[in-house]
């Protein structure tokens, strides 16, 4: 995972045990590290596809003089959930809390606490697709289902798509993409769509058979899963134009995989006969 780092970011706080430390206060220096992906940044060269690490320096400062609080673990737990809740794009944060200037009654350079906490909040990319009964109403009513549990973010326009694989002679597709956010787990949200799936009448009897809806887990954050159930990213998507194309229309600079989501769409073979609503 790509690495922003930060060292010695320093401020006056008031945290301590004794009532002096809380009265007149001593030099607090924060070093973070934020784990996050910088593919999309590298691709697009826009500072709004990062994290802007000016703004999270302020961040801290503003936790340092925030408080008081007794114990330095507790500045540190406060300084990553700050950090993580601001910017849901950092999937993991290292923190170091230095206070050289501790009242301790003995010679010493430093005391320091180190803590690594992980993102709560999660995003994803799912894939929609319907070929049977009203496709875009069944569509619409998947991402209000989706909402009722999870953060939408971004919804794609609708495409209407020729199938790829299954039995012939099945009706055109409409399909769409769109970017969530959410505390669920992998698989807690493959079985919420699961789930979704069966209450629209989704039936599994054939491979790529004609659907009334299909509910894809296309990316969620980074992570590389490959188990019985769930395979991320999903093995198929860089070379489908139906989830590539509506995904490059809700967002331009999207990356998979290290490649721009638009250039790997202009290379699908089924994207030339797309059709956008």
């Amino acid at each position: 995972m790509d690495r922003i780092s930060i060292y010695g970011i320093s401020a006056t706080g008031y945290h301590g045990v004794f009532d002096h430390e809380k009265r007149d206060g001593q030099k607090f220096i924060i070093d973070v590290v934020l784990h996050v992906d910088i593919t999309r940044a590298a691709a697009s060269d826009n500072v709004l596809d990062t994290v802007h690490y000016g703004e999270v320096s302020e961040l801290v400062v503003e936790q340092i003089q925030a408080g008081p609080w007794d114990l330095i673990e507790k500045l540190g737990s406060e300084i990553a959930d700050a950090i993580l809740a601001a910017y849901p794009s950092v999937l993991q944060i290292d923190v170091v809390v230095h206070k050289p200037q501790a009242p301790i009654p003995v010679p010493f350079t430093d005391v320091t606490i180190s803590l690594t906490r992980a993102q709560k909040q999660h995003t994803a990319i799912i894939a929609l697709g319907a070929n049977l009964g009203d496709p875009k109403a069944t569509l619409a009513q998947a991402v209000k289902d989706l909402g009722q549990e999870l953060e939408i973010l971004k919804v794609s326009p609708l495409a209407i798509t020729k199938p790829v694989g299954g039995p012939p002679d099945q009706p055109d597709y409409t399909n769409q993409v769109i970017e969530v956010r959410t505390r669920h787990s992998a698989h807690e949200l493959l079985d919420l769509c699961q789930g979704i799936e069966a209450k629209h009448h989704r039936t599994r009897e054939v491979r790529w058979e004609a659907r009334t809806l299909d509910l894809d887990l296309i990316t969620y954050d980074q992570l590389r899963l490959d188990d019985e159930r769930l395979t991320l990213p999903h093995p198929r998507a860089a070379i489908r134009g139906f989830v590539l194309t509506p995904w490059s229309w809700m967002d331009p600079d999207a990356v998979l995989d290290g490649q721009l989501v638009s250039r790997l769409a202009s290379e699908a073979a089924d994207t030339k006969d797309i059709i956008r609503l």
